[in-house]
């Protein structure tokens, strides 16, 4: 995820990390090179006249905006969403942290070892929607024998959340506590099942190749339609209309994915390394540094 302070208007004109225009360029260069045949062979394609006006790109333009529109907006709401789940598992483990250490005497739960499974079903999350390896991560709050363990399991986030359950029913708080910590552990586990659900149930990917096409057809035929009306601004003005649209679709791919790597996807390392201090601290072990951008504004 891209984190920077709000810019000047000339900052943000040049602006370049965190745009979606250097994954566009090769597009953005096509079109230049399409326009600038349509402007010295006047409108002509291998000797035969492109019988095109702007009368259909106004047609098509209207239609293809709403489409786009929809696209952005199911895009932004699976985002959006994304980041409400995962404010809910900073909160129930906050939550779930704060009740075992005051309902629960510390003579039955390991309250440190508790705050660190904690941290590390976090940790587990993540990697599980990413498909990346946690055994770091997990060995480092839990040992390498748990890790070992874990790692033979198909859900790790549930066996965590299993074994959380288990150690306290162990510990035998009262029943209005034991309801109470219960409460927060079916919380998470309606995170992870939330989560699992967005991850796996992607737009519907013959939206994402309809637009596609429409997309690349209008701004390859658009220099045809322009060249008799603006003659030699044919180029500019394509490459601009054509930078919008396909950046558009570039960042309703984005944050389509919204547990994906690329630069603005939510920042779930800082997410996760909040949770992590957040409960340390509750338990008293000592804190992990905060995350801090990149050079590039970079916080993933």
């Amino acid at each position: 995820m891209i984190v920077r302070p709000q810019g000047n208007w000339l900052r943000m004109l040049l602006v370049w990390n965190g745009s979606v225009l250097p994954g566009i360029l090769p597009q953005l260069a096509l079109v230049l090179a399409v326009s600038l045949v349509a402007l010295f062979g006047h409108g002509r394609l291998f000797g035969t006249t492109v019988p095109l006006d702007m009368a259909p790109f106004s047609l098509l333009g209207v239609s293809l905006a709403i489409f786009l529109a929809f696209r952005n907006n199911a895009s932004y709401q699976r985002y959006l969403e994304a980041r409400l789940l995962w404010g809910h598992v900073l909160i129930s483990s906050r939550n779930l942290t704060s009740q075992a250490l005051a309902y629960v005497p510390a003579d039955r739960l390991d309250q440190q070892d508790f705050a660190r499974r904690v941290a590390a079903f976090a940790h587990l999350l993540r990697h599980q929607l990413r498909g990346t390896d946690a055994g770091s991560d997990v060995e480092r709050l839990l040992g390498a024998e748990t890790a070992a363990a874990l790692a033979a399991q198909a859900y790790r986030p549930v066996a965590v959340l299993h074994e959380l359950r288990r150690l306290l029913q162990a510990a035998a708080p009262a029943p209005q506590a034991m309801w109470m910590l219960d409460t927060q552990l079916n919380a998470l586990s309606d995170a992870v099942g939330g989560t699992e659900r967005l991850a796996s149930t992607p737009i519907p990917y013959p939206y994402g190749v309809l637009l596609h096409r429409t997309v690349y057809a209008y701004c390859f035929l658009l220099p045809f339609g322009l060249v008799h009306a603006i003659g030699t601004a044919t180029p500019v003005i394509s490459v601009f209309v054509a930078y919008t649209l396909f950046a558009l679709e570039a960042i309703a791919q984005e944050i389509g994915e919204p547990f994906g790597r690329v630069a603005n996807s939510l920042a779930l390392e800082a997410i996760c390394r909040t949770i992590e201090r957040s409960v340390f601290e509750l338990a008293g072990l000592p804190l992990p540094a905060e995350l801090q951008p990149d050079r590039q504004y970079r916080l993933h």
